[in-house]
C-alpha cells in the first residue's frame, strides 16, 4: 500500500508541474510590442514567442533610425511569471549581447535589458491582441 501511495503522489506532482509549465508557457506565447528609449534613439521592438513541442522559441524584430532588423532569441527561460532571454545585436560591425529579464503580468511584460557593458534600460512590452475579422455585411 505504501508504494501505491508514493506512486499516486509522484503522478499528482508530475501533473501539477506539467500544468504549471503549460500555464506559464501560454502566458508568454504570442506577440509583444514595446518602445525602448536608448542611447541611439527610440527603438520599436516586436517580440514573438512560440511554443514548439515543449520548448519556447522567440524572435525579435526591431526598427530604429538606422533601419530594421530581426534576430532569433536565445537562452529563453520561463519560470512562472518571469522570463529571461538573450539577443545578439550587430552594431557598427560589433556583436553585442543583450540580456533581458522580465516580469509577466497580464498583458504587460516589464523588462530590464542590459546591452553588453554599454547601457541598461527598463521598458514595458504590451501583448498584441489578435484581431478578429467581422463577417462582411451583405448588401
Amino acid at each position: 500500500m505504501k508504494n501505491y501511495s508514493k506512486s499516486i503522489a509522484a503522478t499528482a506532482l508530475a501533473i501539477v508541474s506539467f500544468t504549471s509549465l503549460c500555464i506559464a508557457e501560454d502566458s508568454v506565447v504570442g506577440k509583444w510590442k514595446g518602445d525602448i528609449d536608448t542611447q541611439i534613439g527610440v527603438q520599436k521592438y516586436t517580440y514573438e514567442f512560440k511554443l514548439e513541442g515543449t520548448n519556447i522559441t522567440g524572435k525579435a524584430y526591431s526598427e530604429n533610425q538606422m533601419g530594421t532588423n530581426s534576430v532569433a532569441l536565445t537562452a529563453i527561460k520561463l519560470d512562472k511569471d518571469e522570463i529571461k532571454f538573450a539577443e545578439q545585436m550587430k552594431f557598427q560591425d560589433n556583436n553585442i549581447d543583450i540580456a533581458y529579464t522580465g516580469k509577466i503580468k497580464g498583458d504587460d511584460i516589464t523588462f530590464h535589458r542590459k546591452v553588453g557593458e554599454l547601457a541598461e534600460e527598463d521598458f514595458v512590452a504590451k501583448r498584441v491582441k489578435a484581431v478578429t475579422n467581422a463577417p462582411a455585411a451583405k448588401p
